[in-house]
């Protein structure tokens, strides 16, 4: 019996910050963080879909809306309130 596949739903801006996550982290050494090589099947495959799905990712402006979207989903500062 076959398994269903599973469905994450994210924001634009949470598939954005994980998109650009998961390709840093795939150019660093990650033996040291992904100690099971099953684990690389699932790296790339969320990789690829996201990459499938944010076409900003190749944009000339993608550095601006990287950092938007960071902004955005940055917690607020318990100080900031006071302000």
């Amino acid at each position: 019996m076959e398994e269903p596949d599973i469905t994450i739903k994210l924001t634009r801006d949470e598939a954005t910050i994980l998109s650009d996550w998961l390709e840093r982290l795939q150019m660093t050494d990650l033996s040291s963080t992904v100690d099971d090589p099953a684990a690389w099947a699932p790296i790339h495959r969320v990789a690829g879909q996201l990459d499938k799905m944010l076409p900003a990712l190749f944009f000339p402006d993608y550095d601006m809306r990287l950092e938007e979207a960071r902004r955005r989903l940055r917690p607020l500062d318990d100080d900031s309130l006071d302000d």
